[in-house]
């Protein structure tokens, strides 16, 4: 009888709102592991209502990493996080067979599970004029930068996604060079075995889901969380959905119900973003949320043997 693999992890993935926390308590604890959190927000201490961080109860019932582990004073990145998730993984597996990387950052699982190309780091003053200067004149001055300055990437850019738009603009600014002449898109051996399970949810609902979410976070104090990260606005990590929305209303120029429709219509966006890059992901399995005996069926088959759990 083929054994099972000794280290195997499993990915939960899929758009924001789509119920991938609670699912993946669920599933860690039927596995007896823990869960690596692969969301490029939820790792600042600062952050909390805005990036729907597990609650502290949610927290207590499994052990979680990378969850309010960084400041947004630091630099956190894809390379940042596949060193700390590699670094965890290699702890978790030594009592683990199995470990949860749950989370909807599509570029942090691929550089946890493939590797990352390595980039030149970019001085904090091109970062901090790029991020001034979309705060300033928005998206649509972005993207024409983008493709005045990077044509190469502009081919293939996401055009709607600021944050890779700045990633680009602020490369090319350092180094001469489009960002895309550094991606060689090697696959690297990272010696565990990977198992992708994505959470597929109709549009309609999804979308239900995301605009009571935003409802939810004002009523739990979103306004005063943001107004007291508002004097670090310039920071990358605040340059998220669910945030920057409110500087325009702090200024005096925009009301508290355009606030709250710009955030869910800004997250509808970012999660047909999600949705996009995963679907173009290989190996994924797709499921509803809801569906959760049949996901544990699937992981449990592909663990090469009825007795891994």
């Amino acid at each position: 009888m083929q054994l099972p693999h000794p280290r195997t992890l499993v990915v939960l993935a899929g758009p924001t709102a789509s119920g991938k926390t609670a699912l993946g308590i669920w599933l860690a604890k039927a596995f007896g592991t823990e869960i690596l959190s692969a969301d490029s927000r939820q790792c600042y201490r600062e952050l909390e209502i805005g990036v729907a961080r597990p609650s502290p109860e949610e927290l207590h019932l499994v052990p979680h990493h990378f969850i309010a582990t960084h400041s947004i004073q630091e630099i956190v990145n894809a390379g940042t996080f596949a060193a700390y998730g590699l670094k965890t993984l290699n702890q978790l597996f030594k009592e683990h067979s199995v470990v949860l990387a749950v989370g909807g950052t599509g570029l942090y699982i691929k550089a946890l599970t493939e590797g990352i190309d390595a980039m030149p780091s970019i001085p904090a003053s091109i970062r901090e004029t790029v991020i001034q200067q979309y705060q300033q004149n928005g998206l649509e001055w972005l993207q024409s930068r983008i493709a005045l300055e990077d044509p190469l990437f502009w081919e293939q850019a996401e055009k709607m996604n600021p944050q890779r738009l700045m990633r680009a603009l602020e490369f090319i600014r350092t180094t001469g060079t489009s960002i895309v002449a550094y991606r060689k898109n090697k696959k690297q051996d990272r010696g565990f075995q990977v198992i992708n399970i994505g959470l597929a949810t109709p549009r309609d609902v999804l979308y239900q889901r995301i605009n009571t979410r935003v409802d939810i976070m004002m009523a739990q104090g979103l306004e005063k969380e943001v107004r007291t990260l508002y004097p670090f606005r310039h920071l990358n990590a605040l340059q998220t959905v669910g945030y920057r929305e409110w500087y325009p209303y702090f200024e005096g120029k925009t009301d508290l119900l355009s606030v709250k429709e710009t955030i869910q219509r800004n997250t509808r966006h970012y999660a047909k973003r999600q949705i996009t890059w995963f679907k173009k992901q290989e190996d994924f399995k797709w499921f509803s949320p809801t569906d959760k005996e049949n996901i544990l069926s699937c992981i449990k088959s592909q663990l090469n043997g009825p007795d891994s759990v």
